[in-house]
Formats: C-alpha cells, structure tokens, sequence
C-alpha cells in the first residue's frame, strides 16, 4: 500500500504571505499527482500548517515574524486547486506533524511514503525525517517536481539532505 502526503498546499505558501513564483508553479503538478494517486487506489492524506492569532508570541512566530496560516482565514486554506473531498487533513502547529506518523504507522500493509508539497527545506523535510525515523523499512520518497522551498537554492539543499538520510528522490 502506498500512501501520499500533499505537506502544506495553502494559499499563504503558494501566493499569499510566504508564496513564491516556485510555489505557484508546481500547484498543476500536485494536482496531476493527487489525481494519478486516486486513480491508482492509493491513499491521499494533506496537511495544514495551523497557527493562532498570537502567532508572533510564539517562537515560531519570533523567529519568522510574517503571519501566516491562521486558522480559518483564507491564506490558511488548501489551494481550491487541489481536490481535497474523501482526504484526511492534518492541521499541525509546527513543521513535522507526530499525529501523521502515528496515523502512517497505523496503516496495515504500507510499503511506501511519497511526499509532495511546500516547503521542501522546512516542513517537507521535517516531515520525511520523522516519518523515515518512526517507519524505517518503509520506502520515503520525495518528488521534487512537486515541491518548492522559499529559494531554488533552499530546494536543492533540502534534497540533498534527505538522499542522505535514504530518502528516495525522484522527479528532479
């Protein structure tokens, strides 16, 4: 069984406060994996970087003072680009998400991850790393052509740091 993980496909990651022309242009190819997912029978999870109006209190927040990603508002949705209906979303308060890898660790018969989404130096990575600790025979793979970072240089970097750690990397 194969499970795929579209990380953090929001309005304020792709054009909104934190957005990037590198965001903007890989919204088709997610879409395009979603689909061929679905198609395949595989499971299709999101999730949904999650923050609180005191969001600048928080050390996140005092680390990287632009707002973003408040619960409800409209740069905290996923893009209505991607089809999100009979898919479990994760909202989750920092990078990595504990409650994916437990939900991924739960699934009987899984054999591989894929990772798609925003932002690949960041929470696509904080993602791989934990789910590559809690699950390690489980096959973790990122497409790179389905993910983007605040700069093309911060993409590859991220890359490289997860084929190190046996991440698998395809699409670049």
């Amino acid at each position: 069984m194969k499970l795929l993980i579209v990380i953090d496909m929001q309005n304020d990651f792709i054009d909104g406060a934190l957005g990037t022309k590198e965001a903007v242009a890989i919204v088709p190819n997610v879409a395009d994996k979603i689909a061929k997912a679905r198609a395949a029978g595989e499971m299709v999870v999101f999730t949904r970087d999650t923050h609180q109006k005191n969001y600048l209190e928080t050390q996140e927040g005092k680390n990287l003072p632009v707002v973003h990603c408040i619960k409800d508002s409209e740069g905290w949705q996923i893009s209505k680009a991607l089809e999100t209906k009979a898919s479990r979303i994760f909202d989750k308060p920092s990078f990595g998400s504990m409650e994916l890898a437990d939900f991924a660790a739960s699934l009987n018969g899984l054999t591989e991850i894929e990772l798609v989404g925003l932002c690949t130096g960041i929470c696509v990575i904080s993602n791989a790393f934990i789910l590559k600790a809690k699950l390690p025979e489980v096959k973790i793979s990122v497409d790179a052509s389905c993910c983007a970072c605040v700069t093309p240089e911060s993409h590859k970097t991220a890359l490289s740091a997860m084929k190190l750690c046996q991440i698998n990397i395809s699409g670049e």
